[in-house]
């Protein structure tokens, strides 16, 4: 059985950036090589571009993260010592999926996109309130990415002083993707594709600072209030049951509070006022996004759910648990199931179907 990697790190948010980088130095600079030239390609981005215009673009954001979230990027500083990175190449890494939307707006406004983009069809996630769980709510997701990111996937624990310890499942060189607090704040995304990308902080540094948060209402305004990079939808769960999900755009943001239903999201915009900023998904991918909605709207629906009901969600293979086919070459690369009133955290690396969870706390 494969297991997912835990990196710990500890002390002041530089310090964690450097253990960070060099625990995994090799793997961080091949993964922002590779992304990095993806970026370049325009399949999804819809510019082709040279690496140095990728990379100047990126360091035109640093301004935006640095009065969003300043600890955090000081743990980015210590990450470039390490590695020998750049600010730019590293919000590239961690945040590729906001920044190519950054690229598609920036651009489209000096010139007309060379070739449409390919739709990122990741992550199906849902909220699982109190009333329909079998004890306590759940938060959980699959995490699915161009297979090239499967071998960089880690869970990341961070333990700064004066803030909430924090294990995260993300990527060898990102900050934050899917994660979980001491306090019971939950964090996790889905993809959104759009037009109205702009210089501006990426999601990962939003994943992050919402895990300082001790409360699902605080953690929202990290959304709500942030000049947003690209578009993503956001989910958010707290030990209290209070949850949110968000569809956020760089030019506007549309909340739904969890009830007494469970949530799920995949990769398309549910309502009229963000589909207004969302580019057009071609038929296939807009099926492929609404089949894996269906799909575990239909699975939730049993009740009580437990653990195991939500493992099977994320394991399910009509739709869910997806593999990789051109042209896209998506698939899931691992998964992370929460539970915050009793601090369990469970992930899987790699397909879920082909490799066990694992438990952990926080």
């Amino acid at each position: 059985m494969a297991k997912i990697r835990v990196v710990k790190t500890s002390g002041s948010p530089f310090d964690m950036g450097y253990q960070h980088g060099l625990s995994h130095r090799e793997d961080i600079i091949r993964y922002a090589k590779e992304r990095v030239q993806i970026v370049c390609g325009g399949l999804w981005s819809g510019h082709q571009l040279e690496p140095g215009e990728v990379i100047d673009l990126a360091e035109k954001c640093v301004p935006d993260h640095e009065a969003y979230a300043p600890d955090l990027m000081d743990e980015l500083r210590g990450m470039s010592k390490a590695t020998g990175l750049s600010l730019g190449e590293l919000i590239i890494v961690g945040g590729f999926t906001d920044f190519v939307d950054t690229v598609y707006g920036e651009y489209r406004k000096q010139r007309e996109p060379v070739l449409d983009r390919l739709p990122i069809d990741d992550c199906t996630a849902f909220l699982v309130p109190d009333n329909t769980a079998d004890g306590a709510g759940f938060f959980g997701q699959t995490w699915d990415m161009h297979d090239t990111a499967t071998e960089f996937v880690i869970l990341l624990e961070v333990d700064t002083p004066d803030q909430p310890k924090s294990l995260v499942f993300t990527t060898t060189g990102c900050i934050g993707q899917i994660g979980m607090n001491e306090h019971g704040v939950c964090i996790g995304i889905n993809n959104l594709m759009a037009t109205d990308g702009q210089v501006g902080v990426t999601w990962p540094f939003v994943v992050r600072k919402a895990l300082q948060q001790d409360n699902a209402d605080d953690a929202l305004k990290c959304i709500t209030e942030a000049k947003l990079a690209g578009a993503h939808n956001y989910l958010i769960f707290d030990k209290n049951g209070t949850g949110y999900n968000v569809e956020a755009m760089s030019s506007h943001c549309e909340i739904t509070p969890l009830e007494e239903a469970p949530i799920s999201h995949t990769n398309h915009c549910l309502l009229p006022e963000t589909l207004e900023y969302a580019q057009e998904r071609p038929e296939s991918s807009q099926m492929s996004s609404e089949n894996r909605l269906n799909m575990a709207n239909e699975l939730l629906e049993k009740r009580p759910l437990t653990i195991n009901d939500l493992i099977a969600v994320t394991r399910e293979p009509s739709a869910i648990c997806t593999r990789s086919k051109p042209p896209f070459h998506v698939e899931s690369c691992g998964a992370a199931i929460m539970q915050p009133k009793e601090g369990k955290f469970w992930a899987v690396w790699g397909l879920p179907d082909e490799n066990e969870y694992e438990e952990f706390s926080v």
